[in-house]
């Protein structure tokens, strides 16, 4: 199956459910509830997060933002991210995953792609962590800032590309079978 660093989207044989249900018709269908629109909803935030914190550091970067300023929203914003990204992986592996891969066989080995960008993102998010921290301690300095950044736009492209083909993959199959996941 396609690696998170190099694939442009879901192989076309996990395109099975997204092509009868696209994007464009989720919110209207009738089995659009409340836990779908929370966990896209958190996508969501980590997105937003993710933006905040990347053009935090291009405005530090460029002097448009004090680095003091940024800091303290790199340490607040960061650590929330981070966090909420790990316990979010940790409860899509240890609870919805298992349950949602026995409902069409078609799209089962999409979960193990999932599964393997959880492992591949969390490398990342200790990483980015770090980085973070090291900016932290020294907020003047633009090595620390570079890596920082650098960081930043790597992990950006990976975590866009993951959330989107989980949804891609995850909204169709609760959108036609309507599970029970509470």
């Amino acid at each position: 199956m396609s690696d998170l660093a190099t694939r442009s989207g879901l192989p076309d044989a996990l395109r099975v459910l997204v092509n009868d249900f696209p994007r464009p018709m989720w919110e209207g269908h009738s089995n659009f509830d409340g836990l779908m629109r929370f966990w896209l909803d958190r996508h969501l935030m980590f997105r937003d997060l993710q933006t905040r914190l990347l053009e935090g550091a291009e405005g530090t970067l460029d002097g448009t933002t004090e680095a003091k300023s940024f800091a303290r929203n790199a340490f607040r914003l960061g650590g929330f991210l981070l966090n909420q990204l790990h316990e979010h992986h940790h409860v899509e592996d240890h609870h919805y995953f298992p349950r949602l891969e026995k409902l069409d066989a078609r799209i089962a080995p999409g979960f193990a792609l999932l599964d393997r960008d959880h492992h591949a993102l969390d490398p990342l998010i200790h990483g980015l962590g770090e980085s973070i921290n090291t900016f932290l301690q020294d907020p003047d300095n633009r090595q620390g800032l570079g890596a920082l950044h650098e960081g930043l736009l790597a992990f950006d492209a990976l975590l866009r590309r993951h959330l989107m083909d989980e949804e891609e993959l995850i909204v169709p199959l609760i959108l036609k079978y309507a599970p029970d996941l509470g």
